[in-house]
């Protein structure tokens, strides 16, 4: 009788019981809040609807469609819905604390660094800010300190000096990284044909008058690569994207960006390589 007991109880005994799943409903909340405003800012980009407050010309229109509002082809904005979304889920369903919080550390960290990347950026590079922007970084700072305002027990597994010193170098050197993407660093080597085309109408007396904010001179500049610098540009903003206009853009009654004057002939608008050719006469070079 009591063997009979014995085993029955070896059969019904319980295997290891699962951890409880915890869900962080803060994290959770707050990765929804910045999933709703970089999926609104996803959809202007990719559908050229114009977010509230992002008229022409505006500080985020000037962001968004700079080099600074898009990556690898995709606008930021979608790259920052997925960062989100990846949070969201880490909280919702990771259960075991240390290692759900080291992840949300990293994640948070690392998407707060690229927020103020873009930040300065846009502020350095472009005189322009997003308010669309600034409150997805908010929502990002607000995740940072969500999540580091609530460290496990038993810390990072590591000294907090060591830790808190490879999150920055790993955040400086992803920011680091997008820089060089954006700015063409890593752009392939210079195309000899694009090279002969700017070069030629430079010696043709051809013009091409722009403005460092302006995000049509940006894709007029993509279209050359790292031949960019040698075509024949005028910088319209020297002082600023509030300052005076410089005296050949205003000698030459420049109102749109860009504007080429090729052979006596004015096109206010991007001009493509094809375009660019056959306006200045260029000759492909003999192979």
């Amino acid at each position: 009788m009591s063997k009979r007991n014995t085993s029955s109880r070896r059969v019904v005994a319980p295997s290891k019981q699962r951890i409880k799943q915890t869900p962080d409903w803060s994290v959770v909340c707050l990765a929804l809040l910045g999933m709703a405003i970089t999926a609104y800012l996803s959809f202007g980009s990719l559908f050229s609807n114009a977010p509230l407050f992002c008229g022409p010309e505006s500080g985020c229109d000037i962001v968004q469609n700079s080099r600074f509002g898009t990556l690898l082809g995709l606008p930021i904005a979608l790259w920052g819905f997925g960062l989100y979304a990846w949070i969201a889920l880490s909280a919702y369903s990771m259960p075991a604390k240390p290692k759900r919080w080291k992840r949300l550390a990293w994640l948070t960290a690392l998407g707060l660094a690229i927020s103020l990347y873009l930040t300065l950026a846009g502020l350095l590079f472009l005189e322009a800010w997003c308010a669309w922007c600034l409150a997805s970084q908010l929502t990002m700072l607000a995740l940072f300190l969500a999540v580091w305002l609530r460290p496990p027990e038993s810390g990072p597994g590591m000294s907090w000096l060591v830790w808190n010193r490879n999150l920055l170098l790993i955040s400086l050197f992803f920011s680091g990284v997008l820089y060089a993407w954006q700015d063409g660093l890593l752009q392939p080597p210079e195309n000899q044909e694009l090279r002969a085309l700017a070069e030629h109408l430079d010696a043709t007396g051809a013009a091409y008058f722009g403005a460092f904010w302006c995000p049509n001179c940006q894709d007029q500049r993509e279209l050359f690569g790292r031949s960019a610098d040698r075509l024949p540009y005028v910088e319209c903003s020297p002082n600023g994207r509030g300052g005076i206009v410089a005296f050949e853009c205003v000698s030459n009654d420049i109102t749109a960006y860009p504007t080429w004057i090729i052979d006596g002939r004015r096109h206010q608008r991007v001009l493509s390589i094809d375009e660019l050719k056959r306006l200045s006469g260029f000759k492909e070079p003999q192979t």
